[in-house]
């Protein structure tokens, strides 16, 4: 009797999985932009961006600077865990997903994250949601991605 319960929930267990790509239904970083949004990453075979971060920045082929007032942001993130929209990554495209590797290969943007000024882009983040480096991953994410929708529009 106990095998035939455990047989019978374990598909039931993988078909949640992998259609939800997760074990939780938590609130994952996501952004919208156009008709696609991109989210982190939470399973291995979600990842379509890779990016990773670097504390040097000779060694950074992207910078993204924190900054500490919204109005300098290129990308602000200010939410409420208790008022985030679940439905905010649903997109008629699609998700595209982010993930942070440990290490990149030579085509993957590997990103210095600082206070420091004489950076690609600039962050402003106050979240229960967002850390510093999933803002940063979706924003070069993001750019990336829209990099690729035009190369491929051409």
């Amino acid at each position: 009797m106990r095998i035939k319960l455990l047989a019978s929930a374990v598909p039931l267990l993988l078909a949640g999985i992998v259609a939800g790509g997760e074990f939780s239904s938590n609130v994952q970083p996501c952004i919208s932009l156009g008709g696609a949004s991109l989210q982190i990453a939470t399973a291995p075979w979600q990842r379509q961006f890779h990016v990773s971060f670097t504390e040097d920045r000779a060694s950074s082929t992207v910078r993204v600077q924190i900054v500490d007032r919204p109005e300098l942001a290129d990308f602000t993130v200010i939410d409420d865990i208790d008022t985030a929209d679940a439905e905010s990554c649903s997109a008629p495209d699609g998700i595209k997903y982010v993930s942070v590797a440990p290490h990149a290969s030579a085509e993957e943007p590997v990103i210095y994250l600082s206070p420091d000024g004489g950076a690609d882009f600039r962050i402003f983040v106050r979240s229960r949601v967002f850390s510093m480096q999933d803002a940063a991953a979706l924003v070069v994410g993001a750019n990336r991605a829209i990099m690729a929708q035009r190369t491929a529009a051409l």
